[in-house]
């Protein structure tokens, strides 16, 4: 379904395996610079919920701008898919004039540089994030979006077949990191 998400991003311990899987076998997509800047509304501050339910962002990624909204749902504490609503747009000055008319109050920028591979149903994706280091991220392009926690056990069962050594699941996100670095809400799979 177009408007769900089933991902998992993770900080790994050793990627060499994986990047030189990745380029002998995935098919090489893209690498660009995102610089992603994340928004509340006053009327309903995202981050005063644990763990960080929603998601508001405004991107530049090489000139080409979007608008996200990203709603996760948890189980266990553990985020297993997301509600995602995305769309391009032409002018982000306008869009940053109409969030803030709106009330809407910037609160943190993510800066990473991102290479991109397709491996079978898996877009996924090598960050190197500005103050946060490097991560690794598994987004599933697949048609069959009910059946989530199967999708995201396939994704570690991935990453431990490339002996990425220790893997620990970002369960909040770039944005989450930057804003509260001492609750890294990291959880070991």
């Amino acid at each position: 379904m177009k408007d769900i998400e089933i991902e998992i991003q993770a900080r790994i311990e050793k990627s060499a395996t994986l990047k030189a899987f990745l380029e002998k076998d995935a098919v090489f997509v893209s690498e660009k610079q995102q610089i992603d800047e994340y928004f509340v509304p006053a009327h309903r501050n995202f981050l005063n919920v644990k763990p960080i339910q929603e998601w508001f962002r405004l991107r530049n990624e090489a000139d080409t701008y979007s608008l996200n909204y990203k709603k996760w749902h948890y189980e266990n504490g553990i985020g297993q898919y997301a509600d995602e609503f995305e769309t391009e747009i032409d002018d982000i000055e306008s869009a940053r004039k109409i969030l803030s008319a709106l009330d809407c109050k910037s609160v943190v920028i993510v800066d990473k540089k991102r290479k991109k591979y397709m491996f079978k149903e898996y877009e996924i994706a090598l960050d190197t994030v500005k103050n946060l280091g490097d991560f690794v991220e598994i987004e599933y392009k697949g048609i069959n979006h009910t059946e989530h926690k199967k999708i995201t056990a396939e994704m570690i069962v991935f990453l431990k077949q490339h002996y990425c050594g220790k893997i620990e699941l970002n369960n909040g996100g770039y944005p989450y990191m930057l804003l509260f670095p001492e609750d890294t809400n990291f959880i070991e799979a």
